[in-house]
């Protein structure tokens, strides 16, 4: 896995959805009643309770989106060391089709959420750019909706809650690499003691989607690090389709703009 942190292809105009995607994903985030790593590190019971009820009413949950139906509130367990404690019940109104939406702008802690955001900053810029504003946030969403409904088909009976961009950000991906295949990519590469590299962006992103999709034919959902591969790949796939079937072509990037 190579980690980009830099890009060789400017911009016509300041990417300001692209901001405003990342602004609202961290101020989501420190507002999510979640252990955010700062304090001690020990979890309340209470704490956990919170972030369960919080992730039942505003995640996306393969089960109901399968079925268009919230499921029944259930009464969440927590087990700790000394005993089983039962969290208090609170009943919501829940409308699946909307759950997608908040879903993507909620994480689960600081690796999810900057890996996230850093693939945005990196590579959303230029997508936005091309697109254009209006059409890119539609672009995003659908990305976001397409890749929560593929997975959930996936798994129709899951009940476990699926969080964060990571399958809108795909689509940008997608995008990205059909638009800019060769643009420079200043990357780490953990197994070059992280030295900075520059890779064409085909074969960052290209890297990345096999990846993807090597996690995902196993299981849908990676048992160890709980993550949803297959929206990744679903996400991907329709970013560069959508590109693709509204006639963008790739192109090189553009020249950098000198200041007079």
């Amino acid at each position: 896995m190579v980690i980009p942190v830099h890009d060789e292809n400017p911009v016509r105009r300041t990417p300001i959805v692209t901001y405003v995607l990342i602004a609202i994903n961290f101020a989501v985030f420190f507002a999510e009643p979640i252990d955010h790593g700062l304090g001690s590190g020990a979890t309340s019971v209470a704490a956990v309770c919170r972030q369960s009820d919080y992730f039942d009413q505003y995640a996306a949950v393969p089960k109901e989106l399968t079925t268009n139906h919230q499921l029944p509130t259930h009464r969440t367990l927590v087990r700790t060391d000394r005993a089983v404690f039962a969290c208090p019940v609170h009943h919501h109104t829940k409308v699946p089709l909307l759950s997608v939406l908040t879903a993507m702008f909620l994480h689960g802690g600081w690796l999810h959420l900057l890996g996230n955001m850093l693939f945005l900053y990196v590579f959303g810029n230029n997508v936005e750019d091309r697109l254009g504003r209006f059409a890119y946030v539609l672009f995003y969403l659908v990305c976001g909706y397409v890749a929560a409904y593929a997975f959930a088909l996936s798994t129709p009976h899951s009940t476990e809650p699926l969080i964060g961009a990571s399958g809108a950000i795909a689509g940008v991906l997608g995008a990205y690499i059909v638009l800019y295949p060769r643009a420079r990519v200043t990357s780490l590469v953990p197994f070059l003691l992280f030295l900075p590299v520059r890779l064409p962006a085909w074969v960052v992103l290209g890297f990345w989607f096999v990846l993807q999709w090597i996690y995902s034919s196993g299981a849908a959902v990676s048992q160890g690090a709980n993550v949803a591969y297959l929206a990744h790949v679903a996400g991907f796939l329709t970013g560069a389709a959508i590109v693709l079937v509204f006639g963008l072509r790739a192109r090189n990037p553009a020249p950098p703009r000198y200041g007079g």
